[in-house]
């Protein structure tokens, strides 16, 4: 995006329009014309063209940009196209809404778009016909790693990464996600020596483990680009010099470029366990994906294969909202299949829910997790014992 300016594109349909205005030239001209004027827009030139047997279009070139009417007598139908710049702004929507005055369409739908420099957004799915939109005030990062679409982008959030149109995080509310994702495991877990991060390319989940006690954190993640870029470029997680070190393997900390699939056999090959294994990745696909399969039975049973005694799995398992609760419940389910004891942990300050299994019957385990938390080398500054054991009931649609 070079244009150092910001439009505003107007698409219009008045229908129910008189059939007979529809097809008036001289009229539908002045009125656009009039229209234009009066929302303080600059008129350069006006051509039209009247079709045989019945139809017109005016288009009319601006100094901001242009504006056209087109019409069909036959349904009553005029679509409008407005599109201004500059100064003049939001001049485009007073246009055509002073057109709709004069024509007097039964009917009238209106769609606005921002255009040009800063009018940047990511359209974010968050369930069956519902988009959140993100205003990208500056984009940093626009690529295609080999995996993905991946943005980095300042945001009213802050500095936000976002992966397939998906927010991955935000500096506002990376903390609250990372914690919740963590602390209730490492809580729950027996010990934490050695621990198991797969994906979390921010590096935050790394750092954390190792400021909790871990002696060692295996971070594991398959696109090295989106890695890189985030040490670059985030406020948050990983700096540069933290990942070139955890490349290196110096220090606690030590980051592997591969497959996780494949990076599980070789651990069991080694015979590794793991106190606590974390998976972070892109969302689960309520429609198939690829990166589906390490959400899926096969995977979860080859992380718990991995874990020490009294070891936790601990993964992001989806959004508890009633519009978007599908892959919740299937995680639930997988969870509950796995695992002797589960704990989920519903933030209530963040929209998703995190799983903790351990494979062995535990009788209190969130009075367990209240009690250590107040020993946990780390100190969470998102959440507390109230919030534990708040978070640890598990939605009503996963109870009945």
């Amino acid at each position: 995006m070079t244009a150092d300016f910001t439009g505003w594109h107007v698409l219009a349909e008045f229908g129910g329009v008189d059939a007979t205005l529809c097809d008036d030239l001289e009229r539908l001209e002045s009125a656009l014309k009039e229209s234009l004027i009066a929302a303080g827009v600059t008129i350069c030139e006006v051509v039209h063209k009247k079709f045989d047997p019945q139809g017109v279009t005016v288009l009319a070139l601006l100094s901001e940009s242009h504006a056209s009417i087109h019409t069909y007598p036959e349904s009553g139908d005029i679509f409008v196209d407005v599109f201004t710049c500059g100064s003049i702004g939001a001049g485009a929507t007073k246009a055509v809404e002073l057109l709709r005055d004069k024509l007097e369409p039964k009917d009238v739908r209106m769609q606005v778009i921002q255009r040009g420099h800063g009018a940047e957004k990511i359209r974010e799915p968050v369930g069956e016909g519902l988009t959140r939109i993100w205003d990208l005030n500056e984009v940093i990062v626009d690529t295609n790693t080999p995996y993905q679409h991946m943005v980095i982008a300042k945001t009213d959030q802050g500095v936000s990464l976002f992966s397939d149109e998906d927010r991955q995080s935000t500096e506002f509310s990376q903390l609250t996600y990372h914690e919740a994702m963590l602390v209730p495991g490492y809580v729950l877990a027996e010990k934490l020596d050695k621990v198991l991060i797969i994906g979390s390319g921010e590096g935050v989940a790394s750092q954390l483990s190792a400021a909790a006690g871990a002696s060692l954190v295996d971070h594991v993640d398959i696109d090295q680009l989106e890695v890189e870029l985030c040490a670059e470029h985030l406020p948050y997680g990983y700096t540069q010099a933290d990942l070139a070190a955890a490349v290196a393997h110096e220090g606690p900390i030590k980051m592997h470029y591969a497959d996780g699939w494949d990076f599980l056999a070789r651990a069991e090959a080694a015979g590794t366990e793991y106190d606590m294994i974390i998976i972070d990745l892109p969302d689960e696909r309520v429609e198939d994906a690829q990166h589906n399969r390490l959400y899926e039975d096969e995977f979860l049973q080859r992380c718990k294969s991995l874990l020490a005694e009294g070891g936790v799995l601990a993964a992001q398992a989806g959004c508890q909202t009633m519009w978007r609760n599908e892959t919740l419940k299937r995680s639930w389910d997988r969870f509950h299949k796995l695992f002797d004891t589960v704990v989920p942990y519903a933030s209530d300050e963040h929209e998703w829910t995190f799983l903790f299994g351990v494979a062995k019957p535990i009788a209190d385990p969130v009075a367990q997790m209240t009690a250590r938390l107040a020993t946990l080398p780390y100190r969470p500054e998102t959440m507390d014992a109230r919030a534990l054991l708040r978070g640890s009931i598990e939605p009503y649609a996963l109870r009945k």
